[in-house]
């Protein structure tokens, strides 16, 4: 057993492997109890669904104070109907937790990771699930670009998404599906934007300022934005992307 990164406790309930931070260790406990946490979040009453790859939910846990995001992890692509959610350990989960880490080292915004489990699937396998502290507010970016606003307000959101691009480049990390739905959206209280960058488990990470890093990014999140365009459920223009490219790559040449 590998020793949790520092703030975080490790230990072992009813067969789960769980690593949570160490103010949230004892509801992280409350809430496995003798199942998953997954099944605490999909079975609370107060939970709020979002989807994704598989429904996620957001619930408080048992202390009443910290509200998190729960994930089961799934594998996506074309093996997915085969291998499901099982994962040759340690799964992505410890990794996950170290990206997340590392980025928010990096001054990349991303979620804080409470907790995260993982659970025998057989002989060699085993299952995750993921907790991040809820964002209340947010959107994720595909949301937000759907509906009207302002053109101040859409402006904003382009910023706050060039901002998060630049950061991810800073910081060197490579995000192999930067899609619309992994960039969340809130709103500050004085109108301006943050976006926040989600699902980083299988983010790898290169060398800091590369700009072939930060190309990668953004083709991959335009090319994100215009299939949902092309499905009609995406109202962005080529001269949007244009100049969202154009501003994540000035952002990184002002520095």
């Amino acid at each position: 057993m590998t020793q949790a990164p520092a703030g975080y406790t490790r230990f072992v309930l009813s067969g789960a492997d769980v690593v949570a931070l160490g103010t949230c260790a004892d509801a992280v406990r409350r809430a496995i109890g003798e199942r998953s946490l997954y099944a605490y979040a999909a079975t609370h009453p107060a939970r709020r669904e979002l989807r994704g790859r598989g429904a996620a939910y957001a619930v408080p846990l048992p202390d009443g104070q910290t509200r998190v995001v729960v994930r089961h992890s799934r594998h996506g692509g074309l093996l997915a109907p085969v291998t499901g959610d099982r994962f040759l350990p340690p799964t992505r989960a410890p990794h996950e937790l170290k990206t997340a880490l590392r980025l928010t080292d990096s001054g990349v915004a991303t979620p804080e990771v409470i907790a995260y489990a993982t659970y025998p699937a057989g002989t060699l396998l085993r299952r995750s699930d993921v907790a991040t502290r809820e964002v209340v507010g947010g959107s994720d970016l595909g949301a937000v670009l759907a509906g009207a606003m302002p053109p101040e307000a859409r402006a904003s959101v382009w910023t706050a998404t060039a901002e998060l691009l630049h950061t991810l480049e800073r910081a060197g990390a490579r995000h192999p599906d930067l899609n619309v739905g992994n960039v969340l959206i809130v709103e500050n209280g004085d109108g301006s934007r943050r976006a926040l960058v989600l699902d980083v488990d299988r983010m790898v990470f290169g060398r800091a300022n590369d700009r072939r890093i930060g190309a990668a990014n953004i083709a991959r999140l335009v090319r994100s934005m215009r299939k949902l365009r092309s499905q009609g459920r995406l109202t962005v223009t080529d001269d949007e992307m244009e100049k969202l490219a154009v501003l994540a790559t000035k952002r990184g040449s002002q520095e």
